[in-house]
């Protein structure tokens, strides 16, 4: 585990409502490659955050990756309603780009 995945553990930890946190924390996970806790991560991360559509299109290529294509699917919906909704007409065009 790398230092920076181990001091987003701790701070997500610490502050467990706090989205900033679970974001990084989740963000570290994708990097080292640990799919399934980055999607946990994520979904709590979304729960937490009137997310603009990053976060969202990194839930569906992780849903994705990890086979679940009926949830990326759905994810990217929600993505595309929300960067629609804060204006980022260039993150809806790339949720419409994926393939799942």
């Amino acid at each position: 585990m790398t230092d920076r995945l181990a001091t987003m553990r701790v701070m997500a930890a610490k502050q467990p409502t706090n989205p900033l946190a679970r974001f990084g924390l989740a963000n570290e996970l994708l990097k080292a490659g640990l799919l399934d806790e980055a999607e946990l991560e994520l979904a709590a991360y979304l729960a937490l955050h009137d997310d603009e559509g990053n976060g969202w299109l990194r839930y569906a290529d992780t849903l994705h990756a990890l086979g679940k294509q009926d949830a990326a699917r759905a994810a990217c919906d929600k993505g595309v309603e929300a960067a629609t909704r804060h204006g980022h007409a260039t993150l809806v065009s790339e949720f419409e780009e994926r393939e799942y």
